[in-house]
């Protein structure tokens, strides 16, 4: 039997660390507050389950054709990722918060998992690994599945009561507060373009 322990550090550090989701839940928190901000967080939530549901059901199929489709999803994220830290960094108070705010809900939350490669590569990675080896019975497999999309939620979730608690002081330094989130998305995307 797998090791449950590693299975829940490995989800945690996964959910917890920077990444577009938690990044954009942070920032669209202190631009919209964490009401209006929670729509986004169900959202990525729900897609990052159905992601999961697909990378389990599919792992060996996705386990055969992952290598050649590897690169070409580490692109096009690279480049979605580049152009949100370029939304970010050039976006102020007033008409060009436009964008962000088209872009703060379910809907968005969920369809950003099917691009985000670190979701993706992460849900592979986990199911590949430390699911479908070991549990065989689908009830199993989709109460682990339940877990990794609560702990998921609980990440992103986490970073915008983080936006929230400290607003004021984000909204004083708003500048630096875009550089650095934008600095974030930069190194999300090179990370994930090069590893």
């Amino acid at each position: 039997m797998m090791s449950m322990l590693a299975l829940l550090v490995y989800a945690f550090v996964a959910s917890f660390t920077p990444g577009p989701n938690n990044i954009m839940s942070l920032y669209y928190t202190n631009q919209f507050g964490l009401k209006q901000t929670f729509r986004f967080c169900l959202g990525v939530g729900f897609g990052f389950f159905i992601l999961l549901l697909f990378a389990n059901y599919f792992s060996f199929a996705l386990n055969t054709v992952f290598p050649e489709v590897e690169l070409i999803m580490k692109l096009f994220g690279w480049l979605y990722l580049l152009y949100l830290a370029y939304k970010i960094m050039t976006s102020k108070l007033g008409k060009e918060q436009q964008f962000n705010k088209r872009y703060n809900n379910l809907r968005s939350g969920a369809m950003l998992q099917f691009i985000n490669p670190k979701a993706t590569i992460y849900a592979i990675t986990v199911t590949a690994t430390f699911v479908t080896p070991f549990y065989h019975h689908y009830l199993t497999q989709f109460l682990f599945i339940i877990l990794l999309a609560v702990i998921g939620f609980s990440g992103t979730f986490s970073w915008s009561l983080f936006g929230a608690l400290f607003k004021k002081l984000i909204a004083q330094y708003q500048t630096i507060f875009n550089i650095i989130m934008a600095l974030l998305l930069v190194y999300t995307a090179t990370t994930i373009l090069l590893f």
